[in-house]
């Protein structure tokens, strides 16, 4: 079972927390995928819209009558043949949110956080004990926990920390988010994630929960898989190397 080192906002190392098998494990990509590429159709305005012939201005008067002229038939100004007439088939308002499984979406969230913790961009802190709104010392914290890039905060959802909201809405690139409403997208997006250590233990919690027995299997039998390892069979060129 893996370990990750708490943090205060000075920078000092508080503890460690011990880190679920199952849940920070195996990165799936293609769900990875999935997760973000619905989130994104879901924050589509899709309010784009053509005007047909039923919309688009002009007179509805027949042109001319409808034999003995030689031309052909026209029955208004406003048809889809015509220079300036109505669109025909054109996009119209609609919403690009579709559904999707609960089971594959917290299946996201555990491969999102499984990456951003071997990639080392996964950081936990022992609360945001931030005095005063000042976005200036929450500068100077995030700078104690070696943040240089765009950054997520996590708080955990029961605890309406005003100071922490009010130091951090200012810092460009920097988002802040409840444990409950955290998604792959956010982890995805910003280079480093910062947990507080109740909101990382209540998702573990909840992560833990949504892993399948078969998934469960895997996890457990992922470290006697590599204590059992065959060792490596020897190059020609060691063998050559060791009977010199």
């Amino acid at each position: 079972m893996a370990s990750i080192d708490i943090y205060d906002l000075s920078g000092k190392k508080v503890g460690t927390l011990e880190l679920a098998d199952e849940v920070f494990g195996a990165v799936n990509e293609d769900l990875l995928w999935e997760a973000v590429k619905q989130y994104r159709a879901a924050q589509r305005a899709g309010t784009h819209a053509t005007k047909n012939r039923k919309l688009v201005s002009g007179s509805g008067k027949k042109l001319w009558r409808q034999k003995g002229t030689g031309r052909a038939r026209v029955g208004s100004i406003r048809s889809p043949l015509w220079r300036h007439g109505g669109t025909v088939h054109g996009p119209q308002p609609r919403s690009y949110e579709y559904a999707f499984p609960r089971k594959k979406l917290l299946g996201a969230l555990r491969s999102a956080l499984a990456a951003k913790f071997a990639d080392g961009k996964l950081i936990v802190v022992s609360a945001f004990d931030v005095k005063e709104p000042k976005t200036r010392l929450f500068r100077e914290a995030l700078d104690n926990l070696k943040v240089d890039a765009t950054a997520l905060l996590v708080e955990s959802a029961g605890n309406g920390n005003r100071n922490l909201e009010l130091s951090s809405r200012n810092l460009e690139g920097i988002e802040l988010v409840r444990a409950n409403q955290v998604h792959p997208y956010h982890l995805l997006r910003y280079d480093r994630a910062i947990f507080t250590q109740p909101a990382i233990e209540k998702l573990q919690i909840t992560l833990q929960g949504s892993v399948s027995k078969r998934q469960r299997r895997a996890a457990e039998s992922e470290p006697a898989k590599k204590s059992t390892a065959s060792p490596r069979r020897r190059t020609r060129h060691e063998k050559a190397a060791e009977v010199a």
